[in-house]
């Protein structure tokens, strides 16, 4: 029995030695010194490596680290195995544990071996009762969504582990961005709402699919929501800053109900004023002349922008000249946007995602004009399968097509469009017109490329050409080209960046040949170069911050005349080109100042020089601009400095919810034009040309004060605003009286500058779901013009306002859509427009023997009101999902009523007395049925 416990001692001692030796041994090897060269090997192999040179062995799952790319070249000389082991691991999601000569990896959690008696509730009182701590079970904060997923009919909500824990880990929020695109096509879904379930954090996705919220550590549901989309519900349990991209399916069963829904909401929250967002795949149930899907159409629609005439391509935007939009397809320049007299658009409905339209507050970023941006973006081609669309109708047929080049990561879109357009022309209203001819075609062709999670390469290319004769012996042509190039880039979760290059051209040509000594050739061109960077700063969830630079250089030939024949009687005249070139620097902050104030403001500064080479022609100071009165012409040397005008222009824009569905905003802009449109019309047309801003014309100078009111009826579906709006500019341009445009040497001596004012109130109410959907539409707004001088041939009523040549006070527009059934329905387009303005002539008078035509005041009287009314029925092909091609028909007839709405009047003088004589586009009904298709 003794020798029993000797013997039972004796191997107690023993093993507590073994112990002790074990325990000095792995000490002794943690604190060993290690050297080791790694060069270009992936994680596993440097794991192998470390584990060759020491007595440690590591276990983990392989499947952690198969799929790591990246290449690791480290040099450790004299390190421990926990020094090289903290590099190693740093940037992935995998912590480590030594337990003696072991080495266990875990993915994104850690293996505590001395707990800390914070986390543990011992009682301070002997006499409490203790109770036992189950080491095993998840912890609170795992536990608190269990609910969900046990809730009865639930779906199950996939877990998403981001980061790894650590005990330097003391951070009260962390940063989660990434990317979510169509699981079809792989391009990013814009403006998706994400929202954190039982938090008020939210976010959205910028225009190309990315986002960045910031979350609590520990477990956060998030809820990724669209209309057009599968909602889809993500568990992230959180640990550090991460990554979490999203792939959605498209929801086609609710696209026609919840679309205009999501964007109600936008607008409702958004601290921008006068934005609208246009989907170009919903305006196709919209009755439009001649069946065509027109963005500019359909925006004309909307309160505050009006088309200046039927058939005229120009849009007037809260009291704004044509001139004064910036339009841009993919940050490209256009400076022409119209087909065929402005009956179509230039830009393809089938290859177009969507407009963004700011008429209110125009983003810093964006400069140049005074009225407004259309902002419209191509699609991004399909990198899963060959997709298109089509469609043929009575003028023209269109086709688009969707290859994937890499699959998953890199795609081609290419749209064409033609027309066949001769027969409408013999219906019109104008004997003229009925012996014209007319055509056109545009092309566009779009490149993406996803490198990686960081790295999207776009590029696009367009062009177009118009060529009609509106009499045998002239043509007349004109084209567009534009060139972008796009690479944006995501630095981390914070930063991202895009690098912009553009390249835009116009150019028209009129070729006149009656086979006589008058035939000539005419040209015009202007074409421009711009390269921007934009950044975006994640601050933190209260500033999003946006900032960059931009910098155009402008090329214009005003105009060449050459004779067609040796024996004309004209001389060959040739206008010197114009140079200039315009930056600008800007930086705006979105910042929310709380739950119910969003606040967003920007500075911009922008500057605009005239190059030379260049003759200017410098006049007496303070009298009128003449042959008269100039005092010298200044030579100036190919790109020197002629004349430098700039300023800073303050943007900022501020919503404040007065209710959950109800939101007031306010905003201020100022902007600078430093290129003007010279038009002999009094509608835009193919042949006007642009002008420069020099040491004789100054640059276009605009503010504009809005306020709005924006109000949701969620129970009803329906979304109402009442947007109010003030606007000063100067060195407002007009004309004198028979000012001559084209092919002038001194263009400065026929202009005139002055101030002007414009405001209005707009009113919309829409409704955007259920059988009956669409929209009302009202605008009252006032545009006046003050040509003032000491010297009458410069000045213009007297020195009054007087009404701009697009003023038209009142503005209503009716969209209606009433759907019997998922595949079919019928539409209704209502407009009612007050006539713009016109100079009449009023009498005669005689002056030294000779008869004169006695004019009235400068648009002191208006021509007939416009109204029209339009009625289509639409038909959805089946929604089977298996089928070669979806398709969709479209009945219409526009002018049901055959309203002779006036495009112009003239006067004529006959037998003594003068006669008014008024033109018409379309006097009578015109039907049209389009077949579209998709596959």
């Amino acid at each position: 029995m003794v020798y029993n416990n000797q013997l039972s001692i004796r191997k107690v001692i023993f093993t507590s030695f073994l112990l002790l030796f074990s325990f000095l041994i792995s000490a002794q090897e943690l604190n060993d010194k290690i050297s080791l060269q790694i060069t270009d090997a992936s994680l596993q192999t440097a794991i192998e490596s470390l584990e060759s040179k020491t007595n440690f062995r590591f276990y983990f799952d392989s499947k952690w680290i198969a799929s790591d790319t990246i290449k690791i070249t480290k040099n450790y000389q004299d390190k421990t195995i926990d020094e090289i082991l903290t590099d190693l691991l740093d940037a992935t999601d995998l912590n480590y544990f030594i337990d003696n000569n072991r080495v266990i990896l875990t993915k994104n959690t850690s293996i505590i071996s001395d707990l800390d008696k914070n986390l543990i509730d011992v009682p301070t009182d002997k006499t409490e009762k203790k109770e036992a701590v189950d080491f095993t079970r998840e912890p609170v904060f795992l536990k608190q969504y269990d609910s969900i997923k046990n809730t009865p009919n639930s779906k199950r909500i996939e877990q998403v582990t981001i980061g790894k824990e650590s005990k330097s880990n003391s951070k009260k929020l962390y940063t989660l961005s990434g990317f979510v695109k169509n699981n079809k096509t792989g391009e990013g879904i814009a403006n998706l709402y994400i929202k954190v379930k039982n938090s008020k954090r939210s976010t959205e996705t910028d225009n190309s699919g990315f986002y960045t919220i910031d979350l609590e550590p520990g477990i956060s549901i998030l809820e990724f929501e669209s209309v057009i989309f599968t909602k889809s519900t993500k568990k992230v349990v959180l640990y550090n800053d991460g990554k979490l991209n999203v792939s959605l399916t498209e929801n086609i069963n609710e696209l026609d109900e919840v679309v205009i829904n999501s964007k109600a909401s936008e607008k409702l929250k958004s601290s921008v004023t006068g934005v609208t967002v246009i989907e170009i795949e919903k305006i196709k149930t919209i009755p439009l002349i001649l069946g065509e899907r027109d963005i500019f159409r359909v925006a004309a629609a909307l309160p505050g922008i009006k088309n200046v005439g039927e058939g005229a391509s120009g849009y007037s935007v809260r009291g704004g000249k044509e001139d004064q939009n910036l339009i841009l397809l993919d940050n490209g320049l256009i400076y022409n946007p119209a087909h065929f007299f402005g009956l179509f658009s230039a830009v393809n409905p089938f290859t177009t995602k969507r407009a963004l339209v700011y008429k209110g507050s125009i983003p810093a970023e964006f400069g140049g004009r005074l009225s407004s941006v259309f902002d419209i973006t191509t699609k991004a081609g399909n990198v899963k399968k060959i997709s298109g669309e089509g469609g043929i109708g009575p003028v023209t047929s269109n086709l688009s097509l969707e290859v994937p080049v890499v699959k998953d990561k890199s795609s081609l879109i290419v749209g064409g469009r033609l027309t066949y357009s001769d027969w409408i022309l013999k219906s019109l209203d104008e004997e003229q017109l009925k012996n014209s001819q007319a055509s056109f075609y545009d092309i566009i062709a779009k490149y993406s490329h996803k490198i990686n999670d960081k790295n999207l390469v776009e590029t696009t290319f367009y062009t177009s050409k118009d060529a009609f004769s509106i009499s045998t012996d002239s043509v007349f042509k004109y084209t567009n080209r534009l060139f972008t190039a796009k690479w944006d880039h995501k630095f981390n979760e914070k930063n991202n960046a895009e690098l912009i290059v553009t390249n835009s051209e116009y150019k028209f040509n009129i070729e006149y040949d009656a086979n006589n000594p008058r035939s000539f050739d005419f040209g015009y061109k202007i074409s421009d170069t711009q390269l921007q960077l934009k950044l975006g700063y994640l601050f933190n969830d209260k500033h999003k911050i946006s900032y960059g630079i931009s910098s155009k250089l402008y090329g214009i030939d005003p105009g060449n005349l050459n004779p067609k024949s040796g024996e004309s009687i004209l001389s060959p005249i040739t206008i010197a080109r114009e140079r200039g070139i315009e930056s600008a620097l800007y930086i705006s902050d979105n910042y929310k100042i709380s739950d119910k104030l969003l606040l967003d403001f920007g500075l911009r500064y922008s500057r605009f020089s005239a190059l030379g080479a260049s003759s200017q022609r410098v006049y007496q100071p303070g009298v009128p601009l003449n042959d008269a009165t100039v005092i010298e012409v200044k030579e100036y040397d190919k790109n020197e400095v002629i004349k430098s005008y700039g300023g800073f222009e303050p943007r900022i824009s501020a919503r404040y919810y007065l209710m959950d569905d109800l939101s007031l905003k306010a905003s201020y802009d100022k902007m600078y034009q430093y290129i003007h449109l010279l038009s002999s019309n009094t509608t835009q047309s193919p042949t006007d040309t642009w002008k420069l801003s020099d040491l004789n014309v100054k640059p276009q100078e605009a503010q504009q004060f809005s306020f709005g009111i924006f109000k949701n009826f969620s129970n009803s579906d329906l979304e109402l605003s009442v947007e109010g709006y003030y606007k000063k500019s100067k060195n407002f341009l007009d004309y004198k009286v028979a000012a001559q445009i084209l092919l002038n040497e001194n263009i400065e001596t026929e202009l005139l500058q002055g101030d002007g004012k414009a405001y209005g109130i707009e009113f919309l109410l829409k409704k955007s779901a259920g059988k009956l959907n669409g929209w009302i539409g009202y605008t009252y707004s006032r545009t006046f013009i003050k040509l003032d001088s000491q010297f009458n041939e410069e000045k213009v009523n007297n020195g009054e306002y007087f009404p701009a040549n697009f003023d038209k006070p009142h503005d209503v527009s009716l969209v209606l859509n009433y759907k019997f059934t998922q595949r079919y329905s019928i539409s209704s387009n209502f407009v009612y427009q007050t006539g713009r303005p016109i100079t009449y002539p009023i009498g005669t008078y005689e002056f030294g023997g000779a008869e004169y035509t006695l004019y009235s005041d400068r648009n002191k009287f208006r021509i007939p009101d416009y109204y029209r009314l339009d009625i289509g029925v639409n038909v959805e092909g089946t929604h089977k999902l298996k089928k070669l091609a979806h398709s969709f028909w479209n009945f219409s007839i526009y002018n049901v009523l055959g309203r002779n709405n006036p495009y112009s009047i003239f006067f004529v003088t006959d037998g003594g007395q003068i006669k008014a004589y008024k033109t018409s586009i379309f006097a009578m009904p015109v039907p049209t049925v389009t077949y579209n298709f998709k596959f």
